[in-house]
């Protein structure tokens, strides 16, 4: 879970939603130059609360409910998401690419420890061209975190650890991250970078 800690003056209007589907982004009030992860359930409590100080004319939200902080390399990841916002399909391309990724820095199988790396790294570098999403520095965590009682990440692991093709396991990958990204889609809000960050919204693709 991430803090964030400066705050504007005034608060955004309420009307801070950027989409609702397949995820919702709102505009965040705050100064943060990352996107935001929260939980809907305290999504709706800040946005009761948000509306509820506009309407009274007071300053902005002096504090957040619990919510993760998409740095590193998941900010690559949810910018590129962004950027198809409105395109559900893409968006999902996006997420099996970060899958695939993760498994290549993130997890041990033994399929990778032979020439099929290159496989999946020409994989990789093809849709990478192909949606035009980048990843920048070292490499790290790129899949968004998930609370453990909606996704069982040990059960992903031991299901990867049972593919004994590339073809198994690229079809594992899929399914997984399309699984993950409907429990994105359900379970969380996405808050945008706060404003006065030097952080631009980049128009839809």
């Amino acid at each position: 879970m991430g803090k964030v800690i400066h705050f504007k003056d005034k608060g955004l209007p309420p009307d801070n939603l950027i989409t609702a589907k397949p995820f919702e982004f709102r505009a965040a009030d705050w100064e943060s130059g990352h996107f935001i992860q929260m939980l809907r359930s305290q999504s709706d409590v800040l946005e009761k609360h948000r509306k509820e100080i506009h309407e009274k004319g007071e300053p902005g939200v002096q504090h957040l409910p619990p919510h993760y902080v998409l740095g590193g390399s998941m900010a690559y990841t949810i910018r590129s998401i962004f950027l198809y916002r409105s395109n559900e399909e893409k968006m999902r391309e996006v997420y099996y690419l970060a899958g695939l990724m993760d498994c290549m820095i993130n997890r041990v199988h033994p399929l990778l420890r032979t020439d099929n790396i290159g496989e999946m790294y020409k994989k990789i570098i093809t849709l990478k061209t192909l949606l035009s999403a980048n990843w920048y520095g070292s490499l790290d965590q790129v899949l968004f975190p998930l609370d453990v009682h909606f996704y069982d990440d040990g059960e992903y692991r031991e299901r990867l650890s049972r593919a004994t093709n590339m073809k198994d396991l690229y079809h594992v990958i899929r399914e997984q991250t399309d699984d993950m990204f409907d429990i994105l889609s359900l379970e969380y809000v996405f808050y945008t970078p706060g404003r006065g960050t030097g952080w631009e919204e980049p128009k839809e693709a």
